[in-house]
């Protein structure tokens, strides 16, 4: 190859001008006219070695380029392949293994709940914090007890100090009630020597329903009082299966709301109301004031405290007539159509009994209950005795502890078998010299209504319901239902403002003296209670409220011109307590045809005579067969030489009736058959006649 020439020389072929022309033309272009000179390209062996490399890479980075779009188009071929035409679905499994492990979740309680017969929460045990501390570790208790309190206004600084003073011990609590606030901001504080423990809180959601009921705990999660200190054994040992109580916490709140409103109504000192089921015997509710707040029993005084519904022995007033009335019925030695002399008050001695409002009248069984006659009870239980009289009451309970699981319960209060002679007989046929606890009273009533069947009653809600015992005749309930309905219809009924409309509501009066300090009855004070059951067709639950000490406020004088009785004081508060319960629990209100026909199912004479071939006790004729000696003493006759032992064990056979029903409760339900030797000719009551009484 030959050497090119050099860049500056010009072509061979092209003519040199002059010199002139040539230096005032730019550098590289070509003289004028003349030809333009051709470039000579030169190519070297680096030059060829380049381009020969050049393609190479170029060829290599084809190759490249169609290799990636292969593997490209694979790729997302298969991932279309995967995910839309035929997806792959994960694997369970290898899922959950691949969850991340927390411990967060709570521990099981020490404690287990306890919930009303719905399942609402009634307490329940929540992790929370203590703060402790070692004294030994404290530097300055002053200053330390200054920071703490700042933050913990409800300590006291002194008591704090001295705790972290000791130095004798090293761990003293300092509160065992944090909240989550207080903890966080104590810890904030960074002291030394201060600690939290973990540990669980008892809350009480419902706050100061049904306080009386649960109890409460200590801070170490032990039950002190209440169903927590009742079943404090199977709460700890099956923390994890709740206890369920047949209370209804809304019925239960609606009771406290109304016995609330008549005690301070009427300036009571305290008050209880309870419902229980004619069925069952199981509780509903039971409300005693005043109260406290579950969760604060440790800081409530002692009146809040006491349990006036299982506690507290009262005399329960003319409501006893209950008992004395169907004890009679029951022994076939008195009918409902037998007249009684209340003509004049009865004296034993320097004691002296006599009616609310004397009617000077001989009055029949229907007639006493309405107008609630001490006389006329007195009467009916002399004749029986005290033999029939205290072997009724012991059946029904009245002579030991009630059978409620609650710590608190307490036996009845009443006169030995040695003292229970006339002037006892006769006070206690009408509620006086006898004391017993409301539940005691609730649950004696039931087998009165529900056709005779007495069930222990009960908090628990778990299982099976209990089996019945028959006390009583199904119609000697019959009949008493109809005349507990007479006492709330009648014009001269003790219990006109119980009345409900659409509800048929029977019940009795009680109105009773305050046994004071001394033991002797205290002036111008009494008990005023009312006691209920609905719809007395069929009875499914019964009500009782009782005011302690009520007064004839300003407010409420225009309303009970000064009585405090039970008819005035108890009865509208029943009354409210049904007509809000018991929609609440399936029982709506008849009206129309319906009522009219439930209403002459329960009508019963005020006086009815004897059916055909049967004789009635009155004038003339004093006493059955069997009566009592008492009875004769107490009309001022001498007891006959020979007693008709025959009929008084008769009696008192029927009266010592006990008979278990087994497991299966009975289905009770008021036969549509009119009572026996009922007599529909004779006046009854009217249910829209004026109140023109509420005494008792």
């Amino acid at each position: 190859m030959t050497q090119p020439p050099p860049p500056d020389q010009t072509p061979r072929h092209l003519p040199r001008r002059s010199g002139a022309w040539n230096a005032a033309r730019n550098p590289g272009a070509p003289e004028q006219g003349a030809t333009p000179r051709v470039e000579q390209i030169r190519i070297t062996t680096p030059d060829l070695a380049r381009r020969a490399a050049l393609a190479v890479l170029q060829k290599r980075m084809v190759f490249g380029l169609f290799g990636f779009l292969l593997i490209f188009s694979i790729l997302a071929g298969r991932l279309i392949d995967v995910s839309v035409i035929n997806p792959t679905h994960p694997d369970e499994a290898a899922i959950a293994a691949e969850l991340p492990r927390t411990t967060i979740l709570l521990p099981p309680p020490a404690r287990a709940e306890i919930t009303d017969r719905n399942g609402v929460i009634l307490a329940v045990s929540l992790p929370g914090a203590a703060l402790y501390a070692n004294p030994k570790q404290i530097g300055d208790p002053g200053e330390v007890a200054r920071q703490i309190t700042a933050v913990i206004p409800t300590l006291d600084p002194g008591w704090l100090e001295s705790r972290l003073a000791d130095r004798k011990r090293d761990f003293v609590y300092l509160d065992r009630e944090l909240t989550a606030e207080q903890e966080l901001a104590v810890n904030q504080l960074g002291i030394p020597g201060v600690y939290f423990e973990n540990i669980e809180h008892r809350h009480y959601p419902e706050g100061d329903l049904a306080a009386h009921i649960l109890g409460g705990v200590t801070p170490d999660q032990r039950g002190i009082a209440g169903v927590e200190q009742y079943f404090n054994k199977s709460l700890t040992a099956d923390p994890e299966t709740p206890l369920r109580l047949s209370i209804d916490i809304g019925v239960e709140g609606i009771v406290r709301q109304e016995t609330e409103q008549a005690m301070t109504d009427y300036a009571g000192v305290g008050a209880c109301g309870i419902v229980i089921s004619a069925r069952t015997g199981r509780v509903l509710a039971m409300a005693s004031l005043p109260d406290y707040s579950a969760g604060s029993l440790g800081t409530a005084s002692a009146d809040e405290r006491f349990n006036r519904c299982v506690s507290g022995d009262y005399e329960p007033g003319s409501v006893f007539k209950l008992m004395t009335l169907s004890m009679a019925l029951n022994s076939g030695m008195i009918h409902y159509w037998d007249r009684f002399d209340t003509t004049h008050p009865l004296h034993v001695g320097r004691f002296t009994v006599t009616d609310f409002e004397p009617a000077h009248i001989w009055m029949t069984v229907p007639h006493i209950l309405e107008v609630s006659s001490n006389i006329g009870a007195s009467r009916i239980a002399t004749i029986l005795g005290p033999e029939i009289q205290r072997t009724w009451l012991k059946k029904l309970g009245f002579f030991g502890k009630p059978p409620i699981q609650l710590p608190e319960a307490q036996p009845a209060m009443y006169h030995p078998k040695s003292d229970w002679k006339l002037l006892t007989t006769m006070t206690v046929s009408f509620g006086n010299g006898i004391a017993m606890s409301p539940l005691q009273l609730i649950s004696a009533v039931v087998p009165v209504v529900n056709g005779g069947v007495y069930y222990p009653p009960s908090l628990d809600d778990q299982g099976p319901p209990p089996a019945g015992v028959r006390v009583m005749r199904a119609q000697t309930s019959l009949i008493m239902r109809k005349m507990m309905r007479n006492v709330v219809v009648a014009p001269q009924g003790t219990g006109v403002y119980a009345r409900v409309p659409g509800y048929l509501v029977g019940g009795k009066t009680g109105t009773a003296q305050v046994v004071g300090p001394n033991g002797r009855y205290m002036k111008h004070l009494n008990n005023a209670s009312f006691m209920a059951a609905f719809p007395m067709t069929d009875p499914r639950y019964v009500v009782y409220v009782l005011v302690l000490q009520p007064h004839a406020t300003k407010k409420m004088l225009p309303f009970c011109h000064g009585f405090t009785t039970g008819g005035y004081v108890a009865a509208p508060a029943v009354a409210n307590i049904i007509a809000r319960i018991g929609p609440m629990l399936g029982i709506m209100p008849l009206s129309g045809d319906k009522l009219a026909a439930a209403e002459a199912q329960l009508s019963i004479p005020i006086d009815p005579g004897p059916p055909p071939g049967r004789s009635a006790l009155g004038p003339g004729r004093l006493f059955p067969p069997g009566a009592s000696k008492y009875a004769y003493m107490l009309a001022g006759q001498k007891p006959p030489a020979v007693t008709d032992e025959a009929a008084h064990d008769a009696a008192l056979a029927r009266t010592e009736m006990w008979q278990p029903l087994g497991a299966t409760a009975e289905t009770i339900s008021a036969p549509s058959a009119p009572i026996i030797g009922g007599a529909v000719s004779h006046q009854t009551m009217n249910a829209n006649s004026p109140f023109t009484h509420a005494g008792g």
